[in-house]
């Protein structure tokens, strides 16, 4: 299944819905989808395993299922490149930049309470702390 813009497959999440925020929670819910979108828009098209390297603790199967229901939803391009050995790459639709810079304030309100509350920061696959500030979000 390869997704395009603008279309939300049988699979997709379609409602009903109490409300805006109801609908959007809908589509980012779980731990790693939001972090999925912050990864794919900070750096850009990648591939699976450069995904699960960028998001320590995530495993195989819940970035696939993610993936998955995220391409299904309009927010993710899968690109499956026909040659030897296979090729797959995972970039933002214009759907899924949308919602990005919808997170964006909520990305703030967390950096500020990382500060508040003096939490660690979780630790990327090279052991440096994640530099994911508030823009990023």
């Amino acid at each position: 299944m390869k997704g395009v813009e603008g279309r939300v497959t049988k699979t997709a999440r379609s409602g009903p819905y109490f409300c805006g925020i109801d609908a959007a929670m809908d589509v980012v819910s779980g731990k790693w989808k939001s972090l999925i979108l912050w990864e794919l828009h900070h750096h850009g098209t990648r591939r699976f395993a450069e995904l699960r390297r960028g998001l320590p603790g995530v495993s195989e199967k819940m970035l696939i299922q993610h993936l998955r229901e995220m391409e299904a939803d309009g927010l993710v391009l899968r690109e499956v490149y026909r040659e030897v050995p296979p090729k797959v790459e995972y970039s933002l639709t214009e759907h899924g930049t949308s919602l990005n810079q919808a997170l964006a304030a909520l990305g703030e309100w967390g950096a500020a309470r990382i500060q508040r509350i003096g939490a660690e920061k979780v630790l990327s696959h090279d052991g440096a702390p994640h530099a994911r500030s508030a823009q990023d979000s």
